[in-house]
């Protein structure tokens, strides 16, 4: 790790995830490359390495940025009022998720990879936001829903953040997928993020 003051750091691992968060616009995670990233930032690409030791990592800091954001638009929902229906819990959850489209991008590639590459310390800052997000969603039902018990609580966790791995993937929909879809004869329902993310948060539920 470069040894530069703390603020120095901090200002150039931003820079770094900002000019990877820019190409993945863009660009597949597989095209992207240290030396795409380099190119775009401030410094040479060997400064890179100060920061982070592999692409994956680089991805890994974007993804623990994306669950911040989540994070915060779930604190904004748990300090917005003391009452809400289940229908209303269920379209405020929805619509936080259909603004993170990125983060819903980065939970449809290959986790297992990108930790597997990534230094153990960087992986459990990582860890430490998402956990943020489980907890966050736990105090939201505990005020919301305060007949569900424990183990409903537990339950609708641990079906709805796997779920979230699969959403991109059936909203994110290319022509080309569309045109294949349609020749292959397979009748499927196109749905927006909001969409499928409110039925899924119906059923768990009970709406």
């Amino acid at each position: 790790m470069f040894k530069g003051t703390p603020e120095l750091i901090e200002q150039r691992r931003e820079e770094i995830v900002n000019a990877c968060e820019k190409l993945y616009q863009t660009m597949a995670f597989k095209d992207i490359t240290l030396k795409d990233i380099g190119n775009i930032t401030s410094f040479s690409r060997p400064t890179i390495y100060n920061y982070f030791h592999t692409k994956e990592e680089i991805f890994l800091a974007l993804y623990e940025r994306e669950y911040d954001r989540w994070n915060d638009d779930l604190s904004s929902l748990l300090a917005k009022t003391d009452c809400l229906t289940k229908e209303q819990l269920a379209e405020e959850i929805a619509l936080s998720v259909s603004k993170r489209e990125q983060l819903l991008k980065l939970l449809a590639m290959n986790n297992y990879d990108m930790e597997a590459n990534s230094r153990e310390e960087l992986l459990a800052s990582f860890k430490a936001a998402y956990g943020k997000s489980l907890r966050l969603m736990k105090q939201l039902l505990e005020k919301y829903c305060p007949t569900m018990k424990a183990e409903d609580i537990h339950r609708f966790t641990y079906m709805f953040f796997p779920f979230m791995f699969g959403i991109y993937p059936y909203t994110a929909v290319t022509e080309k997928q569309k045109n294949a879809m349609a020749t292959a004869g397979v009748d499927f329902t196109y749905q927006s993020v909001y969409e499928i993310t409110y039925q899924c948060l119906a059923t768990l539920l009970g709406i």
